[in-house]
């Protein structure tokens, strides 16, 4: 919205030519939606706390997260709001993709919502049933894929890592494709919320590489000299990683240990969305399993333990899945859990962003 209204003065006032740079509007989207989430923390966290909208500890968790009940959760919303009004704000809002992922952040926070709502609100421990949750998240994944594979120029190529000359082309089953990655980043993204801090560090953490990889593959020098696929626009969604990244280090100043508010599914689901959308769009699909490295452990860390558990007949992995719950039963202190799982993250990081020059 500031683009628009702003960037056509610059004939008059070459002050406001630096709105064009898309540098410029992905570092101020980054502040309105970090300072949006930091003054406006504490007034959700009253109005949920009033609300008695407040953390349900499972009796089967670690004996340590009793003290967690009653925290606010449902503080996503406060995300959700960040981060679209930051994008709406700072974006160019006439670029397609930036409205693709939009549609795919409120739509995964709609269920989360609804899921949260039922379980929160109305107090049905089951909330929204499982594959119900799963269901709208394929139908919606499957549509914004379709958007995608329905523009003449997208690219249904896939690129992999390390492999320069590797680059197969799935053709409409990259639907498929596309929509798995959405779905099962989500899904990563909402098993890995279980810490104060502890989803939300690796996600600011993904999202500044996808600033990174985003502004890379919208920008057609910089592409042709690293060889990677160019996808035309799609620095465009700089903007929208940069409003992501504001809006995580917003909340976590909040949801810091000793957590003063949770994400909920309203936050856990939309972000994983969000982050699997942008992978899709920018063409680094699998880079985002390395990126993402901390989220996919902790989905194979469930899918492993249910898996071996049904084999054989109750024996176990783990002392608990996912992941965080066995180091804690070990003797972890949570804030040790949480702060090795966000240097993890960060190295992850920088191995994915050393994949642009490494093929």
């Amino acid at each position: 919205m500031l683009y628009h209204l702003l960037y056509p003065l610059h004939t008059t006032f070459s002050v406001f030519n630096v709105f064009r740079y898309i540098t410029f509007r992905t570092i101020y989207a980054s502040l309105t939606a970090l300072l949006i989430c930091w003054l406006l923390g504490p007034w959700v966290i009253r109005k949920l706390t009033e609300r008695q909208i407040g953390q349900y500890v499972r009796t089967d968790g670690p004996p340590a997260h009793k003290t967690k009940t009653g925290t606010p959760t449902m503080g996503g919303l406060l995300l959700l709001f960040a981060i679209v009004t930051a994008t709406l704000l700072w974006a160019d809002l006439t670029n397609f993709f930036v409205w693709i992922v939009l549609l795919m952040t409120i739509s995964y926070g709609a269920i989360g919502f609804l899921d949260d709502y039922l379980m929160q609100v109305k107090k049905e421990s089951r909330g929204l049933p499982g594959r119900i949750k799963i269901v709208i998240q394929v139908a919606v994944g499957l549509l914004v894929a379709g958007l995608l594979y329905a523009r003449p120029d997208f690219d249904t190529r896939v690129s992999v890592p390390f492999l320069k000359q590797v680059a197969p082309d799935l053709g409409w089953a990259y639907i498929l494709f596309a929509t798995m990655v959405i779905v099962g980043t989500a899904n990563a993204v909402n098993l890995t919320d279980g810490l104060d801090g502890l989803a939300i560090g690796p996600v600011t953490v993904a999202a500044t590489t996808y600033v990174v990889l985003s502004y890379v593959a919208g920008h057609v020098k910089i592409a042709d000299y690293l060889q990677i696929q160019y996808v035309a626009g799609s620095g465009e969604l700089a903007v929208f990683c940069g409003a992501l990244v504001g809006a995580g280090m917003g909340f976590l100043w909040y949801n810091a240990y000793p957590a003063q508010i949770f994400m909920g599914d309203v936050g856990s689901l939309p972000l994983g969305g969000a982050l699997g959308t942008v992978a899709v769009i920018t063409k680094h699909e699998i880079v985002l399993a390395l990126v993402g490295g901390i989220f996919v452990v902790e989905a194979l860390s469930v899918i492993f333990q249910v898996g071996f558990f049904k084999v054989t007949n109750g024996r176990r992995i783990f002392k608990m899945a996912p992941l965080h719950h066995h180091f804690e039963l070990k003797g972890w202190p949570e804030p040790k859990v949480i702060v090795r799982f966000w240097i993890i993250a960060i190295i992850l990081s920088l191995l994915a962003v050393s994949t642009l020059k490494l093929r």
